[in-house]
């Protein structure tokens, strides 16, 4: 891993460690999401969407309609945090 470091002596690394948290996310637009998202070593999911990032990077996704059908799986889904309903670890669902 190679660290730089700033003029001010402000450390700068090129790997953020992430862990990885199944979830399940429900939209504004009445569709639903089933995939990974990361979270910050020590943080909680909640502390992840809790912070300043307009967009929160999901990883095997795969996304249903409001009837439940999927309709889609991808690798990597981008989603706007201003769009979450909701989101629940996806270890608290019966699902």
């Amino acid at each position: 891993m190679v660290t730089q470091y700033d003029e001010k002596g402000k450390i700068f690394t090129q790997v953020v460690s992430k862990h990885p948290a199944a979830v399940v996310i429900q939209t504004d637009q009445q569709t639903s999401i089933r995939g990974t998202i990361h979270v910050r070593p020590n943080a909680r999911v909640k502390d992840e969407m809790n912070g300043n990032e307009r967009f929160i990077a999901v990883t095997d996704a795969v996304i249903y309609n409001s009837q439940g059908e999927e309709i889609s799986r991808v690798p990597f889904l981008v989603v706007n945090t201003d769009h979450i309903v909701w989101l629940i670890p996806q270890e608290e669902t019966n699902r």
